[in-house]
C-alpha cells in the first residue's frame, strides 16, 4: 500500500500572477487614482449633503493630509492612528498616512473607553484621527476623559504621559475644546509643505517596509497588534477586484457601512472597488432602513454585508419598495437575491479562507466558480502561500486527507504581533499555526472546519470567551463563568455566557447584559445568559467550568426554551 503524501499545499508562484501593479500603498494609490483620474472614487452623505469624491479629489485630499501629517512630524514609519467609521477621511487619512511614510493604526469603533485606551496606547501613534461622534458615542469626550494632557492642552501641543508617542488628536465633527485640532485646521498645517516632500517619501517606500497596523476583534484577552508591510496589503488590493470577477455590463458600485478598521472589508470594498475604477458608497453606520433607499438612489451594484445584516435589510419595513435592480454582484443563492427586483446568475467569491495575520484570504474560488469544481471548500491557496495541516499535538504534519491544524505561510502573512518575538509566532520552518482545523483533499482544496479553540465567531467577527469570562467574573454574585459559542443561523455563532451564581445571589440575564454594555463592544456583549446550577456543571477546584460538555448543555438548554 503507498503512504500517502504530507499535508502540504503550494498555491502557485507569487512570479506568475498577472493583473497585479505597484506593491506600496502609495504605489497603488497613484496608479489607480492616474488611472481614474476623473470618475467618481466615492459618494457620501453628510445629512442630506451628497458628497462625491472623483479619484483625482482623493489624490488631492490624501496629498493635503500627507503634508499636514510632515508638518506634524510624522516620519518614516511613524504610526497614525484612525478611529473613524466609513467615510471619506478615512481613506484621506489612510493613504495620506502611506504618502508621508508613515503606519496607519486602524482602530475600531466598537471601542468602549477602556477599549480604546488599550489601543492608543498599543498602537503607540504620534497622531490620532477620530470621528468626534458615532450614534450615541462622544469619542472626543472619551479622549478627553482619557488624559488630562488632552482635556488641558492647547490645540496641537500634547504633551502625554499616559500616551508618550501621541502628539496630536484630529476630530472630524466637533472637537470640543483642549488639545483636538479640528479636522480642517489639522490639514491647514500643511499649506506650507512643498508637495516635492511628499513625493520624494512616497518614492522612498519599497515593499517590504511597515504598512498598516489592524487589530484583531479579539482572539486572546485583549486584541493582537497585527503589523503588515505593504506588499501583503496592496497584493490583496489588487487581487480582490480579479476575485469578484466584475462584468463590463454592470458597473462597480460597492456599497459598505462594515467597518475599514476590519482587513476584510478594507481590502475588499477598498481595494475590490478602487482597483477597477469603481465607486464607494459609504455609510458610516448600519441602519437598514436608511441603507435601502441609498442603495436605491445610487444605484449600488455590490454590497458587503454579514448574513445577520441580510435578516434585518429583509426585515425593514421599506424593503419590498425598494428597486434594488442594480444590484447584479449578490450571490444568486443569497437571500437578499429573492428581491423582485434583483435579477442576477453571479456567485460570489465565498469559497475563501483566511485571516486578519494573512490580511484576509489566503486561500480562496474566484467568483462564478461551479459548485462542482468548489466541492464544499474553502478554495485552493493564492500565489506565493503554502500551507500545511499539522497534528495540533505535536505539530507533525499529518497525511493529505487527514484532518489537524491549518498552519500557512506566504507572501502576504504579517510581519509580527505587536510586542510577541517572530520566534514565539511562527515554527521554524516560518508557519504560523492558525488554531483552526481542517484539511486538504486530493486536488489541491482547503476543507475549514472552526476553531480548534474557543473562540467565538459571531456577525464575521472574532470574540474571546476569556476576554468576557475576565469581566463577568468581576461582577458581584458569580461564582463560575465560562462563554461558549452556539450554533446560530444568522451569527454563525452565538455568544452565550453559562454563569454558576453564589448561593443567593440576585442575578439575572438582563443585569449581566448591562453590566457587560458598560465595558465591552456590542458585538461581544452575550446575546444570551444562561444560569446553571452548580450540581449542573462539574467545577474545577479554582471554580473554573469544565468545558466538554459545556456547549452541548448550552444549545440543549436553548433548544429547549425554541421548543
Amino acid at each position: 500500500m503507498t503512504a500517502r503524501p504530507p499535508s502540504i499545499v503550494f498555491g502557485p508562484p507569487l512570479a506568475e500572477e498577472e493583473g497585479l501593479g505597484a506593491l506600496t500603498l502609495s504605489g497603488w494609490l497613484v496608479e489607480v487614482c492616474g488611472r481614474f483620474g476623473d470618475a467618481e472614487a466615492l459618494v457620501f452623505y453628510d445629512g442630506e449633503t451628497r458628497i462625491s469624491w472623483t479619484y483625482a479629489r482623493l489624490w488631492d485630499e490624501a496629498n493635503a493630509v500627507a503634508r499636514a501629517l510632515i508638518a506634524a512630524g510624522v516620519g518614516k514609519g511613524t504610526r497614525v492612528g484612525i478611529l473613524m467609521t466609513n467615510r471619506p477621511e478615512f481613506l484621506a487619512a489612510s493613504f495620506g498616512c502611506a504618502l508621508a511614510g508613515g503606519v496607519a493604526a486602524t482602530l475600531s469603533t466598537f471601542s468602549t473607553a477602556d477599549e480604546l485606551d488599550f489601543l492608543i496606547g498599543a498602537s503607540a501613534c504620534s497622531v490620532l484621527f477620530i470621528e468626534s461622534q458615532i450614534l450615541k458615542k462622544d469619542f472626543a469626550a472619551i479622549v478627553r476623559d482619557a488624559d488630562p494632557a488632552i482635556a488641558g492642552g492647547a490645540a496641537g501641543a500634547i504633551a502625554s504621559t499616559r500616551y508618550p508617542f501621541l502628539t496630536h488628536v484630529v476630530a472630524v465633527g466637533d472637537a470640543g475644546g483642549g488639545a483636538i485640532e479640528s479636522y480642517a485646521g489639522f490639514v491647514a498645517r500643511g499649506e506650507a509643505v512643498a508637495q516635492a516632500r511628499v513625493d520624494a517619501r512616497a518614492a522612498t517606500v519599497v515593499p517590504a517596509d511597515h504598512g498598516v497596523l489592524f487589530f484583531s476583534s479579539g482572539s486572546t484577552a485583549k486584541p493582537k497588534g497585527i503589523l503588515s508591510a505593504h506588499r501583503g496589503v496592496t497584493l490583496q488590493l489588487w487581487r480582490m477586484a480579479k476575485y469578484y470577477g466584475y462584468h463590463p455590463d454592470h458597473p462597480v458600485r460597492v456599497w459598505s457601512a462594515n467597518g475599514f478598521f476590519w482587513s476584510g472589508n478594507f481590502a475588499m470594498a477598498i481595494g475590490g472597488c478602487l482597483s477597477a475604477g469603481g465607486t464607494l458608497v459609504l455609510q458610516s453606520t448600519f441602519q437598514p432602513e436608511e441603507t435601502l433607499p441609498l442603495l436605491e438612489r445610487e444605484r449600488a451594484s455590490l454590497i458587503h454585508a454579514w448574513p445577520h445584516q441580510w435578516a434585518q435589510l429583509i426585515g425593514a419595513s421599506n424593503w419590498d419598495n425598494t428597486d434594488l435592480s442594480a444590484l447584479y454582484y449578490v450571490d444568486a443563492n443569497c437571500p437578499l437575491a429573492q428581491h423582485p427586483t434583483i435579477n442576477t446568475p453571479w456567485r460570489e467569491p465565498r469559497a475563501a479562507y483566511g485571516n486578519t495575520e494573512t490580511f484576509t484570504i489566503s486561500s480562496i474560488f474566484p467568483a462564478n466558480t461551479p459548485d462542482d469544481i468548489i466541492a464544499g471548500s474553502h478554495g485552493k491557496p493564492c500565489p506565493g502561500n503554502v500551507f500545511k495541516i499539522l497534528d495540533p499535538m505535536t505539530g507533525d504534519v499529518v497525511p493529505m486527507g487527514d484532518k489537524g491544524e491549518i498552519a500557512v505561510k506566504g507572501s502576504t502573512m504579517m510581519l509580527q504581533y505587536l510586542g510577541i518575538p517572530a520566534d514565539e509566532t511562527f515554527d521554524a520552518d516560518g508557519f504560523l499555526r492558525t488554531g483552526d482545523g481542517g484539511w486538504f483533499d486530493d486536488e489541491g482544496r482547503l476543507h475549514w472546519e472552526g476553531r480548534l479553540n474557543d473562540i467565538i465567531k459571531t456577525g464575521g467577527a472574532n470574540v474571546s470567551p476569556i476576554e468576557i469570562d475576565t469581566l463577568l467574573k468581576t461582577l458581584p454574585g458569580v461564582k463560575a463563568v465560562q462563554s461558549v459559542g452556539v450554533p446560530d443561523d444568522l451569527l454563525g455563532e452565538l455568544v452565550v455566557a453559562c454563569i454558576v451564581p453564589h448561593d443567593g445571589a440576585d442575578l439575572t440575564e438582563d443585569a449581566v447584559k448591562a453590566f457587560a454594555k458598560e465595558k465591552l463592544a456590542s458585538f461581544k456583549v452575550p446575546r444570551r445568559v444562561l444560569f446553571f446550577d452548580e450540581n449542573e456543571l462539574e467545577l474545577t477546584g479554582s471554580a473554573k467550568i469544565k468545558t466538554a460538555d459545556l456547549r452541548a448543555a448550552a444549545t440543549k438548554r436553548l433548544q429547549g426554551e425554541t421548543a
